[in-house]
């Protein structure tokens, strides 16, 4: 990662943890980039983080590690952390930021972007209305994603994230015959992991063929904390030359931002920075929105950015500043249940409090199938009459329900089996579609209330009485 202009150079006079400390002599500016140079001639990326008149915070990005104080210099280039881009970079693993972790050679870049982004101006901004394939019923069919949304996926700990992640990583597609005719690529960031998940996210990649289409940032969690609050943004400037130069479809899969938020408090309170709820900076809600925010489409360009962050919950607390302000900011919420994965069901979504805001600009005649939105309301509908049914089977017991509730007991059964859980196998829309209609077929037609006599005499006549019509 090269910089085109010298600005000056200083000498370090005070180190603590990932952080230089220099007297200020020269004009500039916050987040700009710097080379480090220690004494034994290795040269180390870092920005600067905090100034005043006389003094440069300096935060380092690579390990400081053997670093000595001594005849450290600080060079300083004037200019904002760019990440240099071309078109070799589908198939290419990166660390944090942006450097080869493949064993390739550099990067043939032909651009060179700000990390931090510039933000799309809301008139140029086009709203989503594309439905994109994840290959999960319970997101494909019931919470459906659309092209340029931020749909996070909120976690606990123990969940099957990390499976989930590369899932759609490895079967998210366009729909019908706009895969070879437009692309698709995914750029996946992992964020303070494991080196084990990173091995797992890489590994996973390579044998399903998805790595050819997939840019991969693997932060570990062995890295600096300020590295890691660059890693999403590093992803997401991939992301948006993909799309916006290149013209592709790019699904953006971050995990986990609960490291990231961790990292924010870190590398906030080391700088005596006020902490808010539960010690994270009162920024973070603004500074979460210039991840999410980078998500969208723009008019007059083909490209679009798609993003899905995944988030585990602390205590599994949906209220937790984390989850609650990437609630404000994006547009719904796929939500892990711990019953359902106790219960070995794959994905463990639960249904009733997800949704994605934008699935009805993105289905219906044109889009997936005519009947999309009235089956997946019914199925909402039967659903949540069955866990209230659950419930009042638990007070008086089965033998005390009427036999519609039965049969409301066995469909939320059924539901959860057939519908949400799928194993490992990647469903298409028209078998999800299948799976729900087969679902509604042990109803009553009168329970069936979201779907017209059409609707039922079509795809489910063989199994269901027509409805009368109410007089």
């Amino acid at each position: 990662m090269t910089y085109a202009r010298l600005v000056g150079e200083e000498i370090a006079n005070r180190a603590e943890g990932p952080l230089l400390f220099l007297s200020r002599s020269l004009d500039v500016g916050l987040n700009e980039a710097v080379e480090v140079e220690g004494a034994d001639g290795s040269v180390r990326l870092g920005r600067i983080a905090a100034l005043d008149e006389d003094s440069i915070t300096v935060e380092m990005l690579d390990d400081t590690a053997g670093l000595a104080l001594q005849g450290t210099r600080v060079r300083f280039f004037g200019e904002p952390l760019r990440f240099h881009v071309g078109p070799g970079l589908l198939g290419r693993v990166f660390n944090g930021i942006g450097k080869p972790l493949d064993g390739g050679p550099p990067l043939a870049a032909e651009h060179a972007y700000r990390v931090d982004g510039l933000p799309i101006k809301p008139t140029a901004r086009e709203a989503p209305s594309e439905f994109l394939e994840t290959g999960f019923t319970a997101i494909d069919l019931m919470n459906s994603l659309v092209r340029g949304q931020k749909l996070p996926l909120f976690s606990g700990g123990g969940l099957p994230h990390d499976r989930i992640a590369v899932d759609i990583a490895c079967n998210a597609r366009l729909p019908g015959d706009t895969q070879e005719a437009e692309g698709f690529a995914i750029v996946f960031a992992g964020i303070g992991i494991p080196h084990d998940s990173a091995e797992f996210f890489r590994e996973e990649m390579e044998k399903s063929g998805a790595l050819a289409r997939t840019v991969l940032f693997l932060n570990l969690a062995s890295d600096s904390s300020a590295q890691r609050l660059l890693a999403p943004r590093f992803a997401l400037t991939a992301a948006e030359y993909l799309a916006f130069v290149e013209g592709m479809h790019v699904l953006v899969i971050l995990t986990d931002l609960t490291n990231y938020c961790e990292a924010l408090r870190e590398v906030s309170a080391s700088r005596g920075e006020v902490p808010s709820r539960k010690g994270y900076p009162g920024y973070m809600y603004s500074d979460l929105a210039t991840l999410y925010e980078r998500a969208g489409r723009i008019r007059g360009k083909p490209g679009s950015v798609t993003q899905v962050p995944i988030l585990t919950m602390p205590n599994d607390d949906i209220t937790h500043p984390i989850p609650d302000l990437t609630g404000y900011i994006t547009e719904g919420q796929i939500v892990l249940d711990r019953d359902l994965h106790r219960r070995d069901i794959y994905p463990p979504i639960r249904l009733l409090p997800s949704l994605s805001r934008l699935m009805k600009d993105g289905i219906g005649k044109g889009r997936t199938h005519a009947d999309h939105p009235a089956l997946a309301a019914q199925l909402y509908a039967s659903y949540s009459q069955a866990q209230q049914t659950r419930v009042l089977a638990g007070v008086v017991g089965e033998d005390g329900l009427s036999e519609d509730d039965r049969k409301l007991l066995i469909f939320g059964d059924n539901f959860e089996q057939k519908v949400i859980h799928q194993g490992v196998d990647a469903r298409t829309l028209e078998e999800s579609l299948a799976a729900g209609w087969s679902a509604l077929r042990g109803l009553p037609a009168g329970e069936l209330h979201r779907l017209d006599d059409r609707q039922i005499r079509e795809h489910l006549l063989d199994r269901a009485p027509r409805r009368e019509p109410v007089s």
